[in-house]
């Protein structure tokens, strides 16, 4: 299990590196390089619009690689988006700007983008599900939460990365070549992760089904429509959460505050350090007390903490910014801690990789790829204090929080070693 987990952990981190150097690009660089004729906000809401269309491809990656998981296995899934992702994150860095190639320079951005959603789409069902169907019945939450880790260490990663860079080159050199870098090194990471799930061995649940869906989404859709639809809005508050944390206040405090580029990073930074380090700890609580308490208390945190988050951002200093950041995140990993164990325990084996994949991603949409661009257009309309993107969150929170509230427990009882009751 400890190999297991360590292997879907490095490429769950590998893919979500692919995917985090795009948006901390978005929020630094992309704007002007891509869309030099729009204002500085309008540049901006373009380069988070072009961020938001890797959330909009990755349910149709959970659709064509849930396929794949449903109906061949769970291990060809990890190979497949990882080359995927890979491939694409490295031609990201090669794109032309717009002063080079023109308007073809935003559109390849917008495909590449694409794609790289597409293949973290099929990543988090296939990692998950590897680790969940090979793990002991009373410790699913806990192995299950390794993969759940590698969104924190892909994080820091492709922002360490940044943050050295950006302490070494001036800005002129970081615009004109310097960003790029850490998308080339996205094809090292990518090789290493092909390398570290080449022997992984395949789901044993996967390997006792022996009437595999013919077309997995098809029954998804007719059997378990309102199970995807709930988990999608429960889950849309945890996206929202790290992304405005992540990506807009990155873009608000650098631009709106005045913040040095660096100490936004740090600050950043440190908040997902902790939530990383204690997704473990927290998931061992799901395997005691549950899934879904654990996901009615992080919710209702959620609720209570955007408010001060904002203010405690809008200071502008590094230490009150911190702790308004720290505070979202342990709401956060309140409640994605114990997702990667509850998702898959709502859907039975045999459309378990659709289901729990499509839900799981369409809650990134709600969430992912609306709050940047929402916050950035609320935070304009106000003052120092963007109130509104505190009561957008806050009602997004509620939204999550109704949804968990209609959701079944699943955890099952620690003397049974029987599949749990199918949502």
């Amino acid at each position: 299990m400890l190999r297991l987990a360590a292997a879907s952990l490095a490429g769950t981190a590998i893919e979500f590196y692919d995917f985090f150097v795009y948006g901390t690009a978005a929020a630094l660089v992309l704007g002007p390089l891509f869309f030099p004729t729009f204002s500085p906000v309008a540049g901006t809401l373009a380069a988070f619009a072009t961020f938001g269309v890797g959330f909009v491809a990755r349910p149709l990656g959970s659709v064509l690689f849930g396929h794949i998981g449903d109906r061949h296995g769970r291990r060809p899934v990890l190979v497949a988006s990882l080359l995927l992702t890979g491939a694409s994150t490295v031609a990201v860095g090669c794109v032309p700007t717009y002063d080079t190639i023109g308007v073809l320079a935003p559109l390849l951005l917008l495909l590449l983008r694409f794609l790289q959603g597409l293949g973290l789409g099929g990543e988090w069902g296939g990692a998950v599900l590897l680790t969940v169907e090979h793990a002991p019945v009373e410790r699913r939450g806990l192995w299950s939460s390794f993969p759940q880790v590698g969104p924190a260490l892909g994080f820091l990663l492709a922002n360490g990365v940044v943050l050295a860079l950006s302490a070494t080159l001036s800005e002129a050199q970081f615009a004109a070549w310097g960003w790029r870098v850490p998308f080339w090194a996205a094809g090292v990471l990518a090789a290493v992760g092909l390398w570290l799930r080449s022997s992984l061995a395949e789901s044993p649940r996967f390997l006792e089904i022996d009437d595999h869906a013919r077309v997995p989404l098809a029954e998804v859709v007719r059997d378990h429509w309102r199970l995807v639809l709930l988990t999608a809005g429960a889950l849309s508050i945890g996206y929202a959460i790290f992304y405005a944390v992540t990506t807009w206040s990155l873009a608000y405090g650098t631009e709106r505050l005045g913040v040095s580029r660096d100490v936004m990073l740090i600050c950043i930074m440190g908040a997902v350090v902790v939530k990383g380090a204690l997704t473990p700890p927290v998931a061992m609580l799901g395997d005691r007390y549950g899934r879904r308490p654990l996901c009615l208390i992080g919710c209702a945190a959620s609720a209570l903490w955007m408010f001060p988050m904002v203010a405690l951002l809008s200071t502008g200093a590094p230490l009150p910014m911190f702790l308004g950041f720290v505070g979202a995140m342990l709401s956060f990993i309140t409640m994605f801690a114990v997702i990667a164990a509850y998702l898959p325990e709502l859907y039975e084996p045999r459309v378990r990789c659709t289901g729990a994949a499509v839900g799981y991603n369409l809650g990134g949409v709600l969430g992912g790829a609306v709050t940047p661009i929402a916050a950035t257009a609320l935070a304009e309309q106000g003052g120092r204090v963007p109130w509104a993107v505190g009561a957008y969150m806050t009602g997004v929170a509620l939204l999550s929080l109704g949804c968990f509230a209609l959701l079944p427990e699943t955890r099952p009882a620690p003397a049974v070693a029987a599949e749990p009751a199918t949502g």
